[in-house]
């Protein structure tokens, strides 16, 4: 409310912007709700980056462990960076 008047309510259909300086934050309360599909594996978020971590037991599980990420971004309004993912066996 700006004196006296209210604003109508509009949606946002933009994802988070890059560079942006609310983009980091914004990603870690959306990140938020990013759930693993095995308990084996694990997770590091950044600022507006993650790494998840499957160890050598769960290497078959690669290819659904990214999809689960991209099924999540897409529901998020977000997109994986495929250019930037990567799988890497140790």
């Amino acid at each position: 409310m700006f004196n006296g008047e209210e604003s109508s309510m509009a949606g946002i259909s933009a994802s988070i912007i890059q560079g942006s300086g609310i983009g980091p934050a914004a990603y870690v309360v959306i990140s938020i709700d990013l759930r693993l599909i095995h308990s084996g594996n694990s997770m590091v978020k950044f600022a507006d980056d993650m790494y998840i971590v499957i160890p050598s037991a769960n290497v078959n599980m690669r290819t659904q462990v990214i999809e689960n990420v991209a099924v999540w971004a897409a529901e998020n309004n977000l997109k994986l960076n495929v250019s930037k993912t990567r799988v890497i066996i140790f």
